[in-house]
Order: C-alpha cells, then sequence, then structure tokens
C-alpha cells in the first residue's frame, strides 16, 4: 500500500475515534456507518452496534484515566481501515469526503493544529480563542 493510503487509513482512524468520544458522534454516526457498512458487507445494524459499544468503551476508559485505550481503538481501526482501502480503489475517495464532512481533511479543518501566543505587558484580562464568537459581554 502506498503512502498515501496509509495516511488516509491513519487519518481516518483517528476521525473516527475522535468523533466518538466528541459531542458530534450522533451527527456523524450514520456517515461512518455506512462508509463501513459497505467496506466490511455488514449490515448497518451490525456496524452501528459495534460502533456503538467501541464508543461506550472508550468513554468509560477515558472517565477511569485510562489513555490507552483510544490509541488502541485508533492502530485497530487504522488495520481495518487499509484493508478497506486495499480492497476498494474507490474507498479513497468515500474516505476523503467522510474526512472532509467531520473536519478532519487537512486543509483547514478543525484537524489542524493552531499555535498561540500571548505576549506583553498584560497585567490583566481577557483572552478568547474560538472558531465563532457571537454576543459575548466581558465585564
Amino acid at each position: 500500500m502506498d503512502a498515501e493510503l496509509a495516511a488516509l487509513a491513519g487519518a481516518g482512524a483517528t476521525a473516527l475515534v475522535q468523533a466518538m468520544v466528541g459531542d458530534g458522534w450522533a451527527a456523524a454516526r450514520g456517515r461512518v456507518v455506512a462508509f463501513l457498512g459497505r467496506r466490511r458487507g455488514a449490515g448497518e445494524d451490525q456496524v452501528g452496534g459495534e460502533l456503538d459499544e467501541l464508543r461506550d468503551e472508550l468513554l468509560a476508559a477515558r472517565a477511569a484515566g485510562d489513555t490507552e485505550a483510544e490509541a488502541d481503538a485508533r492502530a485497530e481501526w487504522r488495520n481495518r481501515m487499509r484493508r478497506a482501502l486495499r480492497a476498494d480503489p474507490q474507498a479513497a475517495a468515500e474516505l476523503r469526503l467522510l474526512l472532509d464532512e467531520l473536519g478532519h481533511g487537512g486543509d483547514g479543518g478543525r484537524g489542524g493544529v493552531v499555535h498561540n501566543t500571548i505576549s506583553g505587558g498584560v497585567q490583566r484580562g481577557n483572552v478568547i480563542q474560538a472558531h465563532t464568537v457571537g454576543d459575548v459581554h466581558l465585564g
């Protein structure tokens, strides 16, 4: 498998796990289930049940302070995505679309890296970092 597809499989696994433990899982779940169901030849109910079970495990692990569970899930799903990409050449284009929808497309989506520096003679004040800010009143 070429490096680009391996990287795509890794990005897909990372986006999947991040979506599962984030607030946006309800919105992302249907698209992820449809993508994986087509690749695995399994019914959407079966795939959805498996993902829901994994999500419950990840949330419980996070609550218990288990820092390895998410890394393990990413590794497992990276391998599954590699197999899917290897078996179906059209899967790469569909996975790229799914990543864009989940905000992990790599072109300024939420998957990017942000570095902020605050400097100067600020004695006190407020600093806000957000995608969108509306009607904020600080006082």
